[in-house]
């Protein structure tokens, strides 16, 4: 297994060091352009969100450059953070993509955002031709993992999320929410999930402002807001008691010298800042203003770790289930990996067959549909009994570490060097060992 995974994350790197790596939107198609075209890159994807950063590949002959395709890409060498950089290849590869996809890694275990997130880190890298065959194979078979997950286990169930902790944390700063105005800066499934929570908890008044307005009088609409042109955020924003901030902005757009003219206008009412995004939106030095309270990502981490004890049982039921579905999925790819060869085995005897019976029928003349079909039942089951052992023996050693010496012996024995190697698709359907399907879309190749 080629598999490859490098990052940060939310528990290995602190947020000012994970906004370092962070893609936007808007570049990730170009990023992924970059990345298959590396040395031993066959197939790629990028996962950014404002808890991680992670590159997945699948390499060529046991290589895959991808700290070079960082130095290129972010302009740095990334030996620097080499104390905050994970990376995992081959089977631990397939384990870590099952645990993130199944929310396993999120610092919300059970939240359900992150599965959304790496389908559509997917459909990008999809799109743009980065992924298409045995990768493909690799995500579709972790999507199904975490439905599996969600399904079989309640590590979902009460989950804390982002949003509920925005609740607790506005609900100590201000005593309730009742009347309490919200200002959603960027238009984003996190910020409106937040302010669902806290219009349920008293919150009355929203605005939002988004860089494309649209997207602002969308949202607005969805709660009776109010969308605000995102040039006349600072001039709107001291409206708002909660301001929770997620643009994607490649620097801070509130900085101390907006806090205090705030407090000013607000005459130094409080504000509650809520900033999730990566990089950060809002500038920490907001903090050492009386008044003015601010939470980044990481903040936020530390509330919610009070309240993983009550699925802790159910995470380590979770943790067992994707162990499974990595040996599972090792075996199946272990399997596919022989299917060429036996394929060319039968197209090869299939052949021989043929020839035999054509050269046959040249020497006893025309035969009745009887006779022919004796022939058909003669050859076919001689056949089959030939092929039987290499077959049983190919499947078997597909899961052991000496598969390849077999397969190798299998296609000298029976000459199959010279013949023409199968689609693996096609191949995988002719012996019926493909992958399973979770009823996602996958691309052909």
């Amino acid at each position: 297994m080629n598999f490859f995974v490098i990052g940060v994350n939310h528990r290995t790197a602190p947020v000012e060091i994970r906004e370092r790596f962070a893609i936007s939107e808007a570049k990730l198609p170009d990023a992924l352009r970059q990345l298959t075209e590396m040395p031993g890159v066959e197939e790629g994807m990028i996962v950014s969100t404002c808890n991680r950063v992670e590159i997945i590949a699948r390499g060529s002959n046991g290589s895959c450059d991808l700290k070079g395709f960082m130095r290129k890409y972010y302009g740095f060498e990334p030996d620097q953070f080499q104390k905050y950089l994970f990376e995992h290849r081959e089977k631990a590869a397939v384990h870590h993509l099952f645990r993130v996809a199944s929310s396993l890694d999120s610092m919300v275990v059970g939240e359900p955002q992150i599965l959304g997130q790496v389908k559509e880190a997917y459909a990008v890298a999809r799109a743009v031709g980065a992924v298409q065959s045995q990768l493909d194979t690799l995500l579709t078979r972790a999507f199904a993992v975490a439905k599996k997950v969600r399904s079989e286990t309640a590590v979902a169930s009460s989950s804390v999320s982002v949003a509920s902790v925005a609740v607790e944390l506005a609900q100590k700063i201000f005593g309730q929410l009742n009347g309490k105005a919200i200002y959603l800066v960027g238009a984003g499934k996190m910020c409106e999930l937040a302010a669902r929570h806290l219009l349920a908890h008293g919150a009355e008044k929203i605005y939002v402002a988004n860089r494309t307005f649209e997207r602002a009088v969308a949202l607005a609409r969805k709660f009776n807001g109010e969308a605000v042109p995102f040039e006349k955020l600072y001039d709107t924003v001291e409206k708002a008691d909660i301001i929770i901030s997620s643009t994607g902005a490649p620097h801070a757009i509130f900085r101390k010298e907006h806090g205090e003219r705030f407090l000013k206008v607000r005459k130094n009412r409080p504000m509650f800042f809520i900033d999730i995004a990566v990089p950060r939106d809002i500038d920490p030095k907001l903090n050492d203003l009386d008044g003015i309270f601010v939470y980044d990502i990481d903040d936020l981490q530390q509330v919610v770790s009070s309240h993983l004890g009550d699925r802790k049982r159910e995470a380590e039921r979770a943790e067992e289930l994707v162990a499974e579905e990595v040996e599972r999925f090792e075996s199946r790819l272990q399997t596919l990996n022989v299917v060429p060869t036996i394929v060319s085995l039968q197209e090869h005897l299939e052949t021989v067959r043929q020839a035999e019976i054509d050269r046959l029928r040249g020497r006893l003349g025309e035969l009745s549909p009887e006779q022919e079909m004796a022939v058909e039942a003669l050859t076919k089951g001689i056949i089959n009994k030939i092929m039987h052992t290499p077959i049983t023996t190919l499947k078997t050693a597909a899961r052991e570490q000496e598969s390849t010496t077999v397969v190798e012996l299998v296609r000298r024995l029976f000459n199959l060097h010279a013949e023409q190697k199968a689609d693996r698709k096609k191949d995988a359907v002719a012996v019926g060992v493909g992958e399973e399907k979770d009823g996602s879309n996958t691309s052909e190749g």
